[in-house]
């Protein structure tokens, strides 16, 4: 069985995209407000990780809203969050 503090250091790893706004949007929602979501949240975010970065792309750029209903709220949840907090890069995108 994998420690919660492992599986939270391979989210964060697979939340990396290397994608620089992919990255702004996700990497600060793990660290701030993953531990904080019910499990059918965390489940989605860890769903949401595994699609392909033009889709989060279009998805946290707020062009389109995922299908799934789990996918679209939280990518909701990560939109908000960037929208709300102090992150002056995010005001970029």
């Amino acid at each position: 069985m994998v420690s919660e503090d492992v599986a939270l250091k391979r989210l964060y790893w697979h939340s990396r995209r290397g994608m620089w706004e992919l990255d702004l949007l996700l990497v600060p929602f793990l660290k701030h407000r993953y531990s904080e979501l019910d499990a059918d949240d965390q489940a989605a975010y860890r769903a949401l990780i595994e699609q392909e970065d033009q889709d989060l792309f279009v998805w946290l750029m707020r062009r389109e809203w995922p299908q799934e209903e789990a996918l679209r709220r939280i990518v909701k949840m990560i939109v908000e969050y960037a929208e709300t907090t102090g992150n002056d890069q995010y005001r970029t995108l």
